[in-house]
């Protein structure tokens, strides 16, 4: 890969691993688009970026998980069923899934119909309780719905969101739980694929994954506090329409 490509998937990272339109699944569709091929260097790079993004919940969000023990207790819980489920598939995760743009393009044509359902049921049922409400089997519950997201296209963060709001937290509230929730997930994700692969890269694959950490990073930030904003007073159905139009136009574009 050269400096552009690195920038501009480290930026398309930054910019949707927060919001819920599958940040692994738009990662292989621009490769696609710039014509990266799946090399394993390749998925290690879209899977190590990842951790840049989420330095960026780190320091919006430390002093919450460090203050609130009842916070990182939940967190803990929900982190327990993905890792379980993460490290039993992960083999079967980076050589099969991975880079599958039928499987990719199918769940966020999926994935998008759902948040649509969702926030249309929602509207009738929704609930004010917090983070601090959930229960451990809630937490845990939540957790094991994020695992659905081992399946690229289908978004981490729609996943704990939509998990969220079933379960009764408001969607400030699911949205706030899907970022920290995404702290353990992806540094252990991107921890084990590097432990396991650090050995091989060389010093300039290790300067892409650098420039990559760092690009993610800031545009991550910009990403989060916008969010937060718009969950604030809109709901999530413009991102189900889009992930839909999304996979249309890649169906026609690739098809």
């Amino acid at each position: 890969m050269d400096l552009f490509q690195v920038l501009i998937l480290a930026v398309v990272e930054g910019l949707t691993e927060f919001l819920p339109v599958s940040s692994t699944g738009h990662l292989i569709l621009t490769s696609k688009l710039l014509s990266i091929p799946q090399t394993d260097f390749v998925k290690t790079f879209e899977i190590s970026i990842q951790s840049g993004a989420i330095l960026s919940v780190v320091f919006l969000y430390w002093r919450k998980l460090l203050t609130q023990r009842k916070i990182l207790e939940n967190v803990i819980f929900a982190f327990l069923p993905t890792a379980l489920i993460g490290f039993i598939l992960y083999s079967f995760i980076k050589s099969f899934l991975i880079g599958n743009l039928n499987i990719t393009i199918s769940a966020l044509l999926i994935g998008g119909i759902l948040i649509i359902f969702v926030e249309r049921y929602f509207k009738e049922k929704e609930k004010k309780f917090t983070i601090f409400d959930l229960s451990i089997k809630q937490s845990l519950l939540i957790g094991l719905i994020q695992s659905i997201s081992v399946i690229p296209g289908v978004s981490r963060s729609a996943a704990t969101i939509i998990g969220g709001m079933f379960l009764g937290l408001s969607r400030k509230e699911a949205v706030e739980f899907s970022f920290l929730l995404a702290i353990p997930t992806m540094i252990s994700a991107t921890g084990y694929d590097l432990f396991k692969n650090a050995s091989t890269f060389d010093s300039s694959q290790l300067l892409t994954l650098s420039i990559g950490f760092i690009a993610s990073f800031i545009a991550a930030l910009f990403a989060v506090k916008w969010f937060i904003k718009y969950v604030s007073t809109n709901n999530l159905i413009p991102f189900g329409i889009y992930r839909i139009i999304i996979a249309i136009l890649f169906l026609l574009l690739l098809g």
